[in-house]
C-alpha cells in the first residue's frame, strides 16, 4: 500500500532554517548536547523542533530501536532510546535518515521528545 505524500503549503507551512540558539539537551543531571548548530524546523500549529547535527550527541549513549513513525511530510522516521549513567529513555530521539525535499536540511540531523529529556533552547 502506497503512502500518502504531502507538500507543505499554505494550509500546513513547514520552515526549516539553520538556528543560532542554544540548545542544551539533558537527561536528569547529565548533558547531552550543547549546540548552537541545530535546525530550526516549524511545522503548522505544532511547537518549534530543533534538530541537532549527529556530532552534537555522543553516539555511544544511542541505542537505535526498531520503531518507526512516518509523517506524509517529512517521511519515515527513525528512533533511538538514550542511554545514560544506567538510566534510558526509550524511544527519546528520532531523526529522518532520508526527508522529503521540502525538509531536506533535517536530514541525519537528531531531534528529541522534550517529554523524555530537558531540552533548553537560549536565543
Amino acid at each position: 500500500m502506497a503512502r500518502e505524500r504531502k507538500i507543505p503549503g499554505p494550509d500546513h507551512p513547514i520552515t526549516v532554517a539553520p538556528s543560532t540558539a542554544r540548545v542544551v539537551v539533558r537527561l536528569g543531571d547529565t548533558v547531552l548536547a550543547d549546540t548552537t548548530s541545530s535546525v530550526e524546523l516549524r511545522e503548522a500549529g505544532y511547537p518549534p523542533v530543533h534538530y541537532l547535527p549527529p556530532d552534537a550527541l555522543d553516539p555511544a549513549v544511542l541505542r537505535p530501536t526498531d520503531t518507526t513513525t512516518y509523517c506524509p511530510y517529512k517521511g519515515e522516521a527513525s528512533y533511538y532510546t538514550l542511554a545514560v549513567d544506567g538510566g534510558e529513555a526509550i524511544d527519546a530521539v528520532w531523526t529522518y535518515r532520508t526527508p522529503y525535499p521540502a525538509v531536506e536540511q533535517i536530514a541525519g540531523h537528531l531531534a528529541f521528545y522534550p517529554s523524555k529529556v530537558d531540552i533548553t533552547v537560549e536565543p
